[in-house]
């Protein structure tokens, strides 16, 4: 930037604190008494977003979408659940604050941390990522300093956003030393998962623990979380949003929130919708986890059983007129017979996540090499 233009852009901005950063890219902002510079994660990049006409910035589903879908479906998408910001820095020091949109920070089964806390991955020197440090939510405006002793170096880092909370507005701090700059994203198009409440996150202990979440670090490719507490029912309004997408592939995981019957009336035309709109795009199906309990409680087996059978009719009836590209994962895999993987029966711990991915990476990392080959 030219030396006149910044006078002209500072004097406009100073007198909030903002300022730009020396690579006059990335601007940020300075506190009285703080000696942090302050950069807005919306300025770096922040990945998971299917839509940019959203109501909120961190919204899941675009504006259109209030008085479409349900009520609840609404509500939960205003939850940053897959979201997560890279950054690369050269810094000792790693702070973040963060603005909710809900007071509740916990849920009786989920730690605030998972609800509504956020994650600091590194990227090593081999390209894996691993963790550094959470953040745990205070208030509905928290400040902390995640990480105070790094080996100085520049790298790649990532902060997932909350699971179960909305944020309003998400800044990195960084010392005045400290160099910064965004992510060139080379990756390939992003993994759309769509489900239940475990697809969102219960109950991972902390945000960069959910499935989804896991499997992305792993195949090292952009997710976008469309996973809705108790509401992933496959609604026709939902395919439509879905097919608005171009992904590298649909996860669809919703038989959670589905009994047979419902199953049965609506999925065989939810992924017909899905591919109409996208005749090349990978589809997987995944059938529902096994209760942790279905050893002991019949009802629990039965649930399973039906709704798995009403799921493989439908992608039998899919195959046989004709539809190609789909993937079809059995539930009892995706935990361990042991029972040890759950918090309440249902929704996984981090065990459980760690388990679920496991399965399905693999299938995941085979349809996007297909895809690459050909």
């Amino acid at each position: 930037m030219h030396h006149a233009a910044f006078t002209v852009v500072c004097a406009a901005i100073c007198l909030t604190g903002s300022a730009f950063a020396a690579d006059g890219e990335i601007p940020f902002e300075t506190f009285p008494g703080d000696p942090l510079r302050w950069y807005d994660a919306r300025e770096l990049g922040v990945v998971g977003r299917g839509w940019t006409e959203v109501k909120e910035f961190y919204d899941r589903l675009p504006a259109k979408a209030e008085g479409v879908v349900r009520e609840p479906v609404w509500n939960l998408s205003r939850n940053s659940s897959g979201m997560y910001v890279d950054f690369v820095a050269d810094t000792s020091l790693i702070a973040v604050r963060w603005g909710l949109r809900s007071p509740t920070l916990a849920m009786p089964h989920m730690a605030a941390t998972g609800v509504s806390g956020v994650d600091l991955y590194g990227r090593t020197e081999d390209g894996t990522w691993r963790w550094i440090a959470v953040g745990k939510p205070a208030a509905l405006q928290t400040k902390a300093t995640l990480v105070s002793s790094l080996p100085m170096g520049s790298r790649e880092y990532r902060i997932y956003l909350p699971l179960y909370n909305g944020v309003t507005r998400v800044q990195i701090g960084l010392p005045a030393a400290a160099t910064i700059r965004r992510v060139e994203q080379k990756s390939p198009k992003p993994i759309v998962f769509y489900g239940t409440s475990i697809m969102q996150g219960a109950c991972a202990s902390r945000t960069g623990m959910a499935q989804s979440s896991i499997i992305g670090r792993r195949l090292d490719t952009p997710v976008i979380n469309l996973g809705f507490s108790g509401n992933g029912k496959m609604e026709p309004e939902i395919a439509q949003l879905l097919a608005e997408l171009d992904p590298s592939v649909y996860v669809i995981d919703a038989l959670p929130n589905m009994e047979a019957a419902l199953v049965k009336e609506r999925a065989e035309t939810f992924v017909r919708t899905l591919r109409e709109a996208r005749p090349t795009t990978p589809i997987i199906l995944v059938e529902d986890r096994t209760y942790a309990d279905a050893h002991w409680i019949a009802s629990r087996r039965e649930r399973n059983e039906t709704s798995r059978r009403e799921f493989r009719a439908a992608y039998d009836r899919l195959v046989k007129s004709g539809i190609s590209g789909l993937t079809y994962i059995e539930g009892n895999q995706l935990l361990r017979s042991d029972g040890e993987d759950t918090v309440d029966g249902s929704h996984p711990t981090d065990l459980g996540f760690m388990r679920y991915a496991d399965v399905v990476a693999p299938y995941i990392a085979k349809v996007l090499d297909s895809r690459l080959s050909q």
